[in-house]
């Protein structure tokens, strides 16, 4: 995906709509934003296609018994994208960055309880060849997550 994907109005305006109900009919968000159902399909499929968009569901890790969330930021020595290329394969990573700063890698985990967040740092990230030091950051409560990016 290119740094400015170059969304016009319409194609900005559509996933307005689908942020707002990702099951919203493509007739409704047609009368919506001015274009037939066809030409509204057409263009999700084109945005889904370039990696602009995606439609999925999101869920409450909480309800589904993920009682813990975290930040971990990563100190590495040597070659951070491989460290992170090691990481990201964890299936508890929800979210992986590689930053500039205090830290070379910032990874949020989703987990089951404190003994697998342990299990996760202790013995499979820092076990990783090139992991320095990590130093977590434990969720007590989310105030806000947006997924409405980009459009204004």
């Amino acid at each position: 995906m290119t740094k400015n994907a170059g969304l016009d109005d319409v194609s900005k305006a559509i996933i307005e709509q689908l942020q707002q109900d990702g099951r919203r009919p493509y007739a409704s968000i047609g009368k919506a934003v001015g274009l037939s159902e066809a030409a509204v399909r057409q263009r999700v499929n084109r945005l889904q296609e370039s990696g602009v968009m995606q439609i999925v569901a999101v869920t409450d890790p909480m309800q589904l018994g993920f009682s813990r969330a975290a930040m971990v930021g990563v100190e590495v020595d040597g070659d951070i994208e491989a460290v992170a290329d090691e990481i990201v394969k964890l299936p508890e990573v929800d979210y992986l960055v590689i930053t500039a700063g205090s830290f070379d890698i910032l990874v949020e985990i989703v987990c089951e309880d404190d003994d697998a967040l342990l299990t996760i740092i202790n013995r499979r990230i820092r076990a990783l060849p090139g992991v320095r030091r990590t130093e977590t950051f434990m969720y007590l409560t989310l105030r806000k997550q947006i997924y409405t990016w980009g459009t204004r």
